[in-house]
């Protein structure tokens, strides 16, 4: 070829151009709806980028593996960028700021003032700091409502944000509300406000409500957030330095950005939790409040220093009611009040026939997406019927009768040390050895090991009976006599090693689970959806409230044991065929989504 002949190299181009679209069509990438006309990505752009063009040739260098190498090959971790880290801080700071707060709660309700304190502090250690002195009914009652609307809130915040404001315009306005309710909670315990205990009751609670709000809006968006930085979103094929050919998987990598999303969660939990309280028994609480306000500004500081380098999705209007409409239609001729014609109508192909490929000319005109959309539709609901049998998992994490510094630091503590352990060593190694441990084997082995945890909880116990001065009132017989069991305290850290791995394999998995299976323009939705999930774990904890007390409590950890278990089971059975289909889940086709003006997002995003 003379590269000095415009034709010819027009020519080759062609040819080569030709040869990329056959290649990517071969190997199931993204496909473009003829029937509708726009434009084949929901994403923002960055400006410098020219849309419908490509900003270099890496996509025409990269090889897609087959079905037998996806089988067959290792598959590795891709580069994280270094937009997540900066997401990761921002977490650290909410995650300390929030339980560095709500971490003194309870003392600062329930608990009266110290003689001679004005703060609510004490050196003295045989006494306990305090402030309003309103008794154990309202401390629980405010903490049970803190611990409502914070399940309450994920999915208001999710609305907003998939629908009107985007995520990240979401999270800084939910970090200007959490804010103002950090301030007003400073203010409830001042000295001049605390000596009025009724003016502070409803100055905290004022802002406990506000900083709901906050909290609500970002948490279930900033966990989408922090993954949409890794751009890559198909396998493919990489050669390393010692010749192997593995798989670049973007699965993999996610798992590794929520593995560290995670830790920086406990990192921020633990180290808030245990300042605030020396905070509170030397300072007072005006001070356990105000320094969390003050790690809580490096939020919108490094959010608002990174604004033009995070990758954003922008928000498409009425998507949740196209969902919604999407489903009534396929449900159309389905509905019967009796339950089993309804599930034998539900048992025919669900979606297939409301695709607008099947419609065809008669098509709703409210149906502006393609096939492709309809696919997420469903992977995201199938995601959803995984998050159901999370109440069961979570439900273990609630030690009724053990003490709360114990809980509270040994948990995260195994937790931090744990997690780069998996993320180095066995994650890799079972890579290595040619399994792959995907998402629902994952959060199976996480009901698995939950469970293992409360049958070392169970054995722990009759033996702190068997072994105790006083048999089954070893609370009785510390409380009145001061005398403890034989058995160590550290023999219970087993209890929080196993429950924090199952932690690592449950509900780390669920973030990736949620991430990776929703559309894109509802992934804060579903990871609200599984948020939620822990309303009901808290209401499955009050119905064993009664097993939590001597001389009960081994028939408490017996009782959830077994609930562990059966969760595991039923998990499996219900989930085993999505477990075949992982990857297929995973690399579905681009899809296209339009608002009804017929405008497309990136053509939007073009015009600005």
């Amino acid at each position: 070829m003379n590269p000095s002949d415009p034709s010819e190299t027009v020519e080759v181009a062609k040819a080569t151009a030709n040869l990329h679209d056959a290649h990517l069509n071969e190997k199931k990438a993204p496909s473009i709806d003829k029937d509708l006309d726009i434009t084949p990505s929901i994403e923002e752009v960055p400006a410098t980028k020219v849309v419908g063009a490509t900003t270099d040739d890496t996509d025409l260098q990269k090889t897609y593996p087959t079905d037998e190498e996806l089988r067959t090959l290792r598959r590795v971790c891709g580069q994280i960028p270094w937009t997540s880290y900066t997401v990761a801080f921002v977490e650290l700071c909410e995650r300390f700021s929030y339980y560095g707060t709500t971490a003194v709660f309870v003392n600062f309700i329930q608990r009266p003032m110290p003689a001679g304190s004005s703060t609510g502090a004490t050196y003295d250690s045989s006494r306990v700091p305090g402030a309003l002195n309103m008794g154990q009914q309202a401390s629980t009652g405010l903490t049970l409502f803190n611990s409502f609307w914070s399940y309450i809130m994920p999915t208001a915040g999710a609305f907003v944000a998939d629908q009107y404001l985007g995520r990240f315009r979401t999270i800084m306005y939910s970090i200007a509300a959490a804010l103002l309710g950090h301030l007003i909670l400073v203010i409830s315990a001042i000295p001049s406000v605390i000596s009025h205990p009724q003016g502070a009751i409803a100055c905290f609670s004022i802002g406990l409500i506000i900083m709901g709000v906050g909290t609500g809006g970002f948490k279930s968006n900033i966990s989408p957030l922090i993954a949409e930085q890794y751009r890559e979103e198909y396998p493919y094929i990489k050669t390393l330095a010692s010749g192997e050919r593995v798989i670049v998987d973007p699965a993999i990598t996610v798992q590794r950005i929520y593995l560290y999303y995670y830790l920086t969660v406990n990192i921020g939990s633990i180290t808030g939790q245990v300042s605030m309280v020396y905070a509170e028994r030397y300072v007072g609480f005006w001070l356990s409040y105000f320094l969390p306000t003050c790690l809580f500004l490096w939020c919108p500081t490094v959010l608002f220093l990174c604004r033009n380098k995070y990758y954003r999705v922008k928000p498409q209007g009425s998507v949740y009611t196209q969902a919604f409409r999407l489903w009534k239609l396929a449900m159309k001729g389905r509905w019967s009040l009796n339950p089993v014609r309804l599930f034998k109508r539900n048992d025919k192909p669900f979606w297939e026939p409301v695709k607008p490929s099947a419609l065809g000319p008669n098509r709703p005109q409210w149906m502006t997406f393609d096939d492709e959309w309809v696919d997420e539709v469903a992977r995201g609901l199938k995601a959803c019927k995984v998050f159901l049998w999370y109440p069961l998992f979570s439900a273990t994490m609630h030690l009724g009768g053990v003490p709360n510094d114990i809980i509270n630091n040994l948990n995260p503590l195994a937790l931090i040390i744990c997690i780069p352990i998996f993320d180095r060593v066995i994650y890799p190694g079972l890579r290595h050895l040619g399994f792959n441990f995907t998402p629902i084997k994952r959060i199976t082995c996480g009901f698995v090991v939950a469970g293992c945890s409360m049958i070392a909880a169970t054995v722990i116990q009759h033996y702190i009976y068997v072994k105790g001065p006083c048999g089954k009132e070893a609370n009785y017989c510390l409380d009145e006599y001061g005398k403890y069991s034989p058995i160590s305290v550290w023999t219970q850290a087993i209890i929080y090693i196993l429950g924090g791995i199952s932690e690592i394999f449950a509900s780390i998995t669920s973030l990736e689970y949620a991430f990776t299976k929703a559309p894109k323009n509802m992934r804060s939705i579903v990871q609200a959806v599984a948020l939620f999930m822990n309303a009901f774990s808290s209401a499955i904890g009050q119905a064993f409230v009664g097993l939590s007390k001597d001389p009960l409590l081994v028939y408490n950890y017996m009782v959830v044991t077994i609930l562990a278990f059966v969760g595991a089971i039923g998990f499996w059975l219900s989930n085993y065929k999505l477990d075949r289909r992982e990857d297929e889940l995973n690399n579905l086709p681009q899809s296209k989504y339009t608002e009804k003006n017929g405008v497309s997002l990136d053509e939007e995003n073009a015009r600005k």
